[in-house]
């Protein structure tokens, strides 16, 4: 009983973080970190923006 619990457990972990947020979160913090550039920051920053939104 514990074992297929336990078993359920895991791959509801892992299905969770298999998920497409996982994998856009690398690019969203490049992203927020050249936002922060003075003046180039917003242009290098849009295509990773639309990257993100893709992967998710």
């Amino acid at each position: 009983m514990f074992r297929c619990l336990r078993a359920m457990l895991i791959l509801a972990i892992a299905a969770g973080l298999a998920g497409c947020g996982v994998v856009a979160a690398p690019v969203r913090g490049t992203s927020a970190v050249v936002k922060v550039v003075p003046v180039a920051g917003d242009v290098v920053a849009a295509p990773l923006d639309v990257t993100a939104d893709v992967i998710d």
